[in-house]
């Protein structure tokens, strides 16, 4: 478990990460962090869940289509 304290920044709150929790999230100084509430609370991760629903879309749009794209290929 990592304790992270709220410190006022002008107008605003911010916190200060460990590097070492950084380096395994592995995200570096300008990256975005995602922040999804879920049931038990709250989650932080640098992976952008509509970037992931895409993706998963774009995986059923391949696999419907994938004779076609194989006939394209060897054009």
């Amino acid at each position: 478990m990592t304790q992270l304290k709220l410190r006022r920044t002008g107008n605003s709150l911010s916190t200060t990460w460990p590097k070492e929790l950084l380096s395994r999230l592995n995200v570096k100084e300008g990256d975005r962090l995602f922040v999804i509430e879920t049931r038990h609370g709250v989650m932080v991760t640098p992976y952008d869940p509509q970037f992931e629903r895409a993706m998963e879309n774009a995986d059923k749009v391949i696999e419907r289509f994938k004779r076609a794209y194989k006939v394209l290929a060897d054009r």
